[in-house]
């Protein structure tokens, strides 16, 4: 069976319960070796935040369910990482020709 090694997930939860008891809660998960959550913007009721996971996953399913049951939704995914190894994000010629103007 093939292992997702790192998964970016978009996230709009609600204040309570903060990051910390999230964070736990997803590190519980068989298989996730680590957790980072950042706030990136907050309003009076919500907050969306990016959510980092890293391990040998093979039950996805279950981090949806914990992010459900904690009020929250995702909206996106934004990075996958699936293999043997981890692989960093490759620069393209557009980017590198972008950053010379």
């Amino acid at each position: 069976m093939i292992e997702i090694r790192k998964i970016v997930l978009d996230v709009l939860k609600p204040h309570n319960p903060g990051i910390t008891p999230l964070a736990k809660r997803l590190a519980s998960i068989n298989g996730i070796e680590g957790v980072n959550i950042s706030v990136y913007e907050m309003d009076k009721e919500v907050e969306n935040v990016k959510i980092t996971i890293e391990g040998r996953l093979l039950e996805t399913e279950r981090i949806s369910e914990v992010i459900s049951d904690a009020g929250g939704s995702i909206h996106s995914t934004d990075e996958v990482v699936v293999g043997k190894k981890m692989v960093e994000e490759g620069e393209t010629l557009q980017e590198r020709h972008q950053e010379r103007k």
